[in-house]
């Protein structure tokens, strides 16, 4: 990796953000962790309350990438061909034809996910974790960049299905959005008084510059001593007394990749412990389960997970952190 490379990433990143909060106002750390789970080669699930503008980021972020774009809203109807794709019959080639589903796209926004059945939420496992779909025993890969950006409501609970554990831990973080400050929300009162904003956002870069740029996150370093940090982290939530079920080994491996990112993105060819410590509730947090007693004494999986960020030794700075 070159300083020209970096150089490139920043003003790329820093494009986009801007172009994010031309319609999100206020919230540059979730703009940031948004392009940061991009170039990293994960997927994202925002989680709030409803009015907040998840579904307003996803499409932004989708706006400012010339590439391309599906939206799946999900339903208690929607059925895992309308996700994958499905062989179709043509009378006139007397030859089953493949049509292509919601997932074949660069970035696909899938909103409220939790509305569709288990059985819908399941066609999302290959895509997400493989970068490919197959029906019929035929095996489609996926264009990169690939992401999947999904929205739920935590609160409303009529109509809707909690994912699964297998499908959280495919997404490498989880942000909330939180209300707007109350200068933001006067201002988007005046800005969305005839239209949305995010008619007139136009793409800042292109799919094949977002590859790129994926393979310079890529070759960032990750020193032995980070390397073992994320792994105590993650090994601490699965010893923990509160927790029935802790970080998974691709947890960590989320927790690396997103860091690496974060680093670059911050200008270093190298990534510090500070980094994995300062991602860890996005990347972590979701995936874990407290125990029974934990959840009737009012302890979540955030109160625990800062006990355990506390408990586990963070690495001094020094030449092996490649600082």
């Amino acid at each position: 990796m070159s300083p020209a490379d970096l150089d490139t990433l920043q003003a790329v990143t820093d494009r986009v953000r801007n172009n994010i909060e031309k319609v999100i106002e206020g919230k540059r750390e979730v703009a940031n962790a948004a392009i940061g789970v991009l170039l990293a080669e994960g997927h994202l699930l925002i989680e709030d309350v409803p009015g907040v503008g998840k579904t307003m980021l996803s499409k932004a972020l989708a706006r400012s990438i010339d590439c391309s774009v599906r939206r799946i809203q999900f339903t208690p109807d929607l059925l895992p061909s309308d996700v994958t794709g499905v062989s179709v019959f043509n009378q006139d080639t007397r030859e089953f034809e493949f049509r292509p589903g919601g997932v074949f796209a660069n970035i696909v926004v899938g909103d409220e996910i939790n509305r569709a059945s288990p059985k819908t939420q399941s066609a999302m496992l290959e895509c997400m974790e493989e970068r490919q779909v197959t029906v019929d025993g035929t095996t489609y890969e996926l264009d990169a960049p690939f992401m999947v950006i999904a929205t739920q409501n935590p609160i409303e609970m009529e109509g809707t299905y909690a994912l699964p554990e297998a499908q959280r831990d495919r997404f490498m973080a989880r942000v909330s959005m939180g209300y707007p400050v109350e200068a933001a929300e006067i201002a988007m009162l005046t800005a969305r008084n005839t239209r949305s904003p995010i008619d007139d956002l136009e793409p800042v870069t292109d799919a094949a510059e977002m590859s790129k740029l994926i393979g310079v996150v890529a070759s960032v370093y990750v020193s032995v001593p980070v390397q073992r940090y994320a792994v105590a982290l993650s090994t601490a939530t699965r010893r923990s007394p509160e927790l029935r079920l802790g970080a998974s080994p691709r947890a960590t491996l989320h927790l690396i990749r997103a860091a690496k990112a974060m680093s670059a993105m911050a200008g270093r060819d190298y990534v510090i412990p500070d980094d994995v410590y300062d991602l860890a509730p996005q990347v972590l947090t979701h995936r874990l389960l407290p125990t029974i007693e934990a959840a009737m004494s009012g302890r979540g999986s955030v109160e625990i997970l800062t006990d355990v960020l506390a408990s586990v030794p963070v690495p001094t700075a020094g030449p092996a952190l490649g600082a």
